[in-house]
């Protein structure tokens, strides 16, 4: 099993979104992925645009919480494969540390996002800032999903992380 954390400071909007799409696209694709979310200021809730978007997406979101990254740096947490920030703020934070398969450090990735909860507009903006969030986040799990990842060294899956992140 593949386990990629995803965080973001508040773990309410971008890294929801994320867990959300990679966990669903797994699943349709058969991958034996586990994605997790996690903020270092966790807001306490998930924001309710995320939800919806993610529920018209068809995605399953009955296990979404906003929770601390604390709660990955625990001995008994699963090893994590990947690491990724969704947001400049947690990309800047210093990470606790987090235990990776066969006592590595997990591979450490940055594609960030603008704040869909920082949209300005009416309610149907927001929303569409959620869904365009939610799409381009999506895209990006997919490509994922595509890498050989059971297989892949750590450079290779650090180079190969970067690029779909440039794309």
């Amino acid at each position: 099993m593949i386990h990629i954390l995803v965080l973001c400071t508040h773990n309410s909007a971008r890294s929801i979104l994320a867990e959300g799409m990679l966990n669903h696209w797994a699943k349709q694709l058969g991958k034996d992925v586990r994605a997790y979310s996690a903020g270092n200021m966790p807001s306490g809730r998930v924001n309710p645009l995320a939800l919806a978007v993610l529920q018209d997406a068809g995605v399953d979101t009955s296990g979404l919480r906003s929770k601390s990254w604390d709660e990955f740096a625990a001995s008994d947490s699963p090893a994590l494969s990947i690491v990724m920030t969704v947001c400049d703020n947690a990309a800047a934070e210093a990470c606790p540390l987090f235990t990776g398969q066969a006592g590595d450090p997990p591979v450490k990735v940055h594609w960030g996002y603008p704040d869909p909860s920082s949209a300005d507009g009416d309610d149907d903006a927001k929303r569409r800032a959620f869904e365009l969030t939610r799409q381009a986040i999506g895209y990006r799990m997919l490509q994922l999903l595509q890498l050989p990842l059971a297989s892949m060294g750590r450079s290779e899956l650090a180079t190969a992380l970067q690029n779909i992140g440039r794309s």
